[in-house]
């Protein structure tokens, strides 16, 4: 299997698989993806740069539940339409918030998946 071939089925991975696939990596090659990125964004400020610069460059945004609202049901059933997840990790993940949902998808994506849960009452905030 070639490096394009590994890419490809990552990226279609949804953001649960993608979160069990990098415990599952960590186990196995007793590695923690987390430090390289601590690292970078430790750097990152010294880099130079203003932040205001940087929010207008802005290409990845993460979908973050504030809260289900009223219509907790319809809430867990969009959740679990957006992310392609089983019924029970859309029902955790919605009992779990505040929680990211999506995460680094593009400005199209966020809104549309904002605006679904906005449909059904969910408090929702695109970062």
């Amino acid at each position: 299997m070639s490096q394009d071939e590994i890419l490809d089925a990552i990226s279609n991975l949804t953001v649960i698989e993608l979160k069990e696939l990098l415990d599952a990596f960590e186990e196995r090659f007793d590695v923690t993806a987390a430090a390289p990125v601590a690292v970078a964004a430790a750097g990152a400020p010294a880099a130079g740069g203003d932040a205001a610069g940087a929010a207008e460059e802005q290409s990845e945004f993460d979908v973050v539940l504030n809260g289900a609202g009223a219509q907790k049901i319809q809430v867990v059933k969009v959740v679990k339409d957006l992310l392609g997840v089983g019924l029970k990790d859309a029902k955790d993940l919605v009992d779990g918030a505040p929680k990211p949902l999506m995460e680094k998808v593009s400005k199209e994506d966020a809104d549309a998946a904002k605006t679904k849960l906005e449909e059904v009452g969910a408090d929702v905030e695109v970062k």
